[in-house]
């Protein structure tokens, strides 16, 4: 299922590549966008359309053109981050309207209780997640970690915090730029992404969430009708 899984994503960012000098070849998604190719990437990877409180005021208006482009860039950016091993990638829509993708890896970057240490899997995985960034530095990074409901506020929210700027830090380590990641947060056990009464669900709740969303010269250069 893994080898079909990245066959077809191959085939789809072939494809993406195929068309990217074809005037008016992508069409809009939603909000976001995206491009006809984001429908069937989308339908492997994950698509959430519900808007996502990242991306800073982007100084303005993003024609219908240009979100295209932004849509097409971040297909391209999902087929690459769903190659790495155990990351879970979804599309989804940035506050301004922009499409913007989501990277959890499986059960999160796994953090014993109470622990902020990266394990061994979780750096090989990031490791291969950092040249996704290095390759796309026009796309921004959001960072935000993520307990289980064991403790409380006092607890979570620095331990959230402390998993958040384990990652950046071992992203940095592997040559991602520390100006590409705008925003470093521990939610503690606020959002929940599942049952936090048993031992399954807590860990898949502790977790950190990655986001790449449009850069303001990402934005520029799809206005311009240059981004690739």
């Amino acid at each position: 299922m893994r080898k079909l899984r990245i066959a077809t994503l191959a085939m789809c960012v072939a494809v993406l590549f195929s068309c990217q000098t074809k005037q008016g070849t992508g069409s809009l998604i939603g909000a976001g966008g995206g491009a006809v190719l984001g429908g069937i990437i989308g339908n492997i990877i994950g698509k959430d359309s519900k808007a996502t409180a990242i991306g800073a005021a982007i100084g303005g208006a993003v024609g219908a053109g240009a979100g295209a482009l932004i849509g097409k860039k971040m297909d391209k950016v999902a087929a690459e981050a769903a190659q790495i091993e155990n990351a879970k990638v979804e599309e989804v829509t940035d506050a301004n309207g922009l499409a913007a993708v989501k990277v959890t890896f499986d059960s999160g970057i796994l953090f014993a209780t109470n622990k902020a240490d990266l394990n061994a899997a979780s750096k090989t995985s990031l490791a291969k997640f950092s040249e996704v960034l290095k390759t796309n530095s026009d796309c921004h990074v959001d960072i935000y970690g993520h307990t289980d409901s064991t403790g409380n506020d006092g607890i979570n929210i620095p331990l959230s915090n402390n998993r958040a700027q384990s990652v950046r830090n071992y992203l940095q380590s592997c040559g991602v730029s520390a100006a590409q990641i705008q925003k470093v947060e521990g939610k503690g056990s606020s959002e929940p992404v599942a049952d936090n009464s048993t031992k399954e669900g807590k860990q898949q709740n502790r977790r950190v969430e990655v986001y790449l969303y449009a850069s303001q010269a990402m934005i520029d250069a799809a206005n311009n009708g240059t981004l690739q």
